[in-house]
């Protein structure tokens, strides 16, 4: 079945009346769409190493590496004071939950809280995890980083007994977790149904114009009245 498809269109008034222009086109969405943000340059290294980042230095600190395993333990033993709480179920909320924090904290939120004159904005666009060690990839923060969600969802697989529904649901979220670590992923978003604007430039529809080689149709015939020597004399 034939769909009518209907645009836009400016029809000039003018001695070509087959000329038509499109006013713009129309407005599409694209379901996924993946963009890189900025480019990494020489300016931006340079405003990068004026001062430290305080936003993103802290996790090479002493203790930084520590307090995940303090958060799991400590999630684990709030969630099982809930009355009729199965390990099952503990087990996969405590993983999500953690997922979940990790992946606002570090792929989620961009920009630093304070500061951000100091490094000429060059934070503002990216994320947490971007933002480590400058940058650089497969530092030991990193590796810590990437390793300790893993180990968490090989934990929450083995007290959950290997049950299929859990295990894909465990699975799910580690790999939208693990997805933005990876380097190949570095500085790139992921959008979902983005809406495309639309283009402001007429775009010229084919015109009717004649044929090359046919005659070009001219005005009315003007007959001038001839002119004689004697009427040139005579005005001179």
């Amino acid at each position: 079945m034939a769909t009518a498809r209907t645009s836009s269109t400016l029809s000039p008034k003018s001695s070509s009346p087959g000329l038509s222009v499109r006013v713009g086109r129309e407005r599409s969405s694209s379901i996924v769409k993946v963009e890189k943000i900025g480019e990494e340059s020489q300016e931006e290294a340079l405003d990068q190493s004026v001062y430290d980042n305080v936003n993103a230095e802290w996790v090479n600190r002493k203790g930084a590496w520590l307090i995940h395993p303090v958060l799991i333990f400590a999630g684990k033993v709030v969630i099982d004071t809930i009355p009729g709480m199965r390990q099952e179920i503990s087990w996969t909320l405590v993983n999500l939950f953690y997922l979940g924090l990790s992946y606002l904290m570090f792929h989620y939120v961009t920009g630093i809280p304070f500061h951000s004159d100091l490094h000429g904005g060059v934070y503002d666009n990216l994320t947490l995890w971007e933002q480590i060690d400058e940058g650089a990839q497969y530092t030991p923060a990193k590796k810590w980083l990437f390793i300790v969600p893993i180990m968490l969802f090989l934990a929450s697989t083995h007290y959950t007994h290997y049950d299929p529904w859990l295990f894909a649901v465990n699975l799910t979220a580690l790999i939208i977790v693990l997805i933005p670590k990876l380097p190949a992923f570095h500085r790139y978003r992921v959008r979902f149904m983005v809406q495309e604007e639309p283009s402001g430039v007429g775009t010229p529809l084919t015109p009717n114009f004649p044929h090359s080689g046919t005659v070009t149709p001219v005005g009315e015939d003007i007959t001038l009245p001839p002119i004689t020597v004697s009427e040139v004399e005579s005005r001179l």
